[in-house]
């Protein structure tokens, strides 16, 4: 029997694979279709206050999303990665640097991680999410903590590629669910 950790690794590593697969052509359809399905979400939530993510190449786009909130006024939290495993968070800006793993961060004033409390949605990347609602992340535990030490927690949507909404990922005491997923086919609810 493989255990929780050997799923997981196997999940992401399948992902990796899928995603890297796509053409640049197909990512920006999918980016396109997701912004679209996170910008209604928004809209109909009435958000003036949002913490997303700077995505890599690989991974669902934000851009789209990140230019619509700048052009509309909405204030957009980015996280910053500290050494002890949590996330700090700063508002989207004009520069991005280059933080811990070489993952891309905003150079504006630090927040601390209860500034999530204050936004209206959460935008989380995922590796895979599933039916329940569970988040499978990258493995460092960075959202998981994020969400988890939270009082007051805003809803949560992973964005994903369709076929990283599975019926079952494996999840452990430390793993935070989401609220919803939004993916190129629209967005789902849990």
């Amino acid at each position: 029997m493989v255990d929780a950790q050997g799923e997981k690794r196997a999940i992401r590593a399948q992902v990796r694979a899928s995603r890297l697969a796509r053409t640049a052509d197909e990512r920006r359809i999918a980016d396109d279709a997701i912004a679209a399905a996170a910008i209604a979400y928004l809209q109909e939530i009435g958000a003036r206050e949002v913490a997303a993510y700077l995505a890599l190449p690989e991974e669902p786009g934000t851009d789209g999303i990140l230019t619509w909130a700048k052009e509309h006024g909405v204030r957009v939290l980015l996280p910053i990665v500290r050494q002890d495993g949590l996330l700090d968070w700063a508002e989207q800006g004009d520069t991005i640097a280059e933080g811990a793993f070489g993952l891309p961060e905003p150079t504006g004033e630090v927040l601390p991680p209860t500034a999530l409390c204050d936004v209206d949605a959460i935008l989380a990347p995922a590796s895979a999410v599933d039916r329940r609602g569970m988040r499978l992340g990258w493995g460092r535990g960075y959202f998981d903590k994020a969400l988890g030490a939270l009082g007051r927690r805003p809803p949560v949507h992973a964005l994903v590629f369709d076929d990283e909404i599975l019926d079952a990922v494996p999840a452990e005491a430390h793993d935070q669910p989401v609220d919803g997923a939004i993916a190129p086919s629209g967005r789902l609810t849990f």
